[in-house]
């Protein structure tokens, strides 16, 4: 059941398809570098990685939206690549290029060298700010947290670095499946654990980012990035029934129903596939969160509420939506762009839950 406590549990209600007065709404990357005040407190911490490793800070830029906006939901502040840091693969963030391990697997004995990291020790920071941020919450709105899917922390591991083709990852898919499976199964436990953690710290909900799923062949999706995601939920909901568990799969349209499958409470949709679509495929089983395309908020305001409109029409009436993007809001988009979406999904909404 939602937490009876929160001023606002309108998104834990949409996540449980129960009764809401209006389309919650909340953005996946809503603390970021689009933001003033976001890019101040960065450079007060002195580098990514710095931040995320401060409780307070990290507190502080998760509170920054909310203040700005009617959002609905906080997220924790943090990176999907804490867990293949915290295994000892010299994690760091080059400008203009991203993440890079100073160690990628390369090999079968890499992948037996590294160990799962204790949530409350290697990652203990991580905990610390899922433990501020939800007291300075206050029973405002709910909190998520979250961490990358197994396949998607696999290829920055053994990529080394961000990837469009996946080369090396694939290579050892195809060569040494085993391998893979090896390393999955590893980063399977080490995420519900991780997860598991931050929901006993007082996160109310929990989000599992496959940034890269839709990269594979539909064969080796079900093998190598939902089955490692069907582990999870099965983990988290024997931990802790009552937290809703959202999977999102960018470009994951064709898997929709099969992620249903999976136990979990809802799934991310991206903008290639129509609402109305996906929910003709998962039926009542999950809710649905989505799908503006990101690129969207650097339109004028006008055509941001003629897309809104689009999509809350494209789910139609009922229960079990929250709107979100499709992914992350991009750094080049207006603050007040951001503003304009969010007050037309206020306006808007209602209509559909009379």
């Amino acid at each position: 059941m939602p937490n009876q406590d929160l001023k606002n549990d309108r998104f834990l209600r949409a996540l449980k398809r129960q009764k809401v007065d209006r389309t919650p709404v909340w953005m996946m990357r809503q603390a970021g570098r689009y933001l003033p005040e976001y890019r101040a407190s960065r450079a007060k911490a002195g580098g990514f990685m710095d931040l995320c490793r401060n409780a307070e800070l990290c507190c502080e830029v998760t509170l920054q939206p909310l203040a700005r906006y009617g959002l609905d939901a906080a997220i924790l502040f943090s990176d999907i690549l804490t867990i293949p840091d915290a295994m000892g693969l010299g994690l760091r963030f080059v400008e203009g290029e991203g993440p890079v391990f100073d160690r990628p697997l390369q090999t079968v004995a890499d992948i037996r060298n590294i160990g799962i990291p204790d949530p409350e020790g290697e990652l203990r920071y991580v905990m610390d700010a899922v433990s501020t941020i939800k007291s300075a919450l206050n029973n405002s709105v709910p909190l998520i947290g979250f961490a990358g899917s197994p396949w998607t922390l696999a290829t920055y591991m053994i990529e080394g670095q961000s990837s469009r083709e996946f080369a090396k990852t694939k290579k050892m898919m195809f060569d040494e499946p085993e391998a893979l499976d090896e390393l999955l199964a590893k980063l399977s436990e080490s995420v519900a654990i991780y997860l598991q953690a931050q929901i006993a710290r007082g996160a109310d909900a929990v989000m599992v980012f496959d940034t890269w799923g839709g990269a594979l062949s539909p064969a080796a999706y079900q093998r190598f990035s939902l089955q490692p995601m069907e582990l999870i939920v099965a983990k988290l909901k024997k931990f802790a029934p009552h937290i809703p568990v959202i999977l999102f799969t960018k470009n994951g349209g064709q898997h929709l129903s099969k992620m249903a499958d999976t136990g979990c409470d809802a799934l991310g949709v991206d903008w290639t596939t129509d609402l109305r679509d996906a929910r003709a495929k998962v039926g009542h089983r999950v809710a649905l969160q989505g799908n503006l395309d990101p690129l969207c908020l650097l339109a004028r305001p006008e055509r941001i509420r003629e897309q809104v409109a689009r999509v809350l029409e494209s789910f139609g009436p009922g229960e079990g939506h929250i709107f979100n993007l499709g992914h992350g809001i991009l750094q080049q988009t207006p603050p007040e762009h951001a503003a304009a979406m969010i007050e037309a999904v206020h306006e808007l909404s209602p209509r559909y839950h009379v």
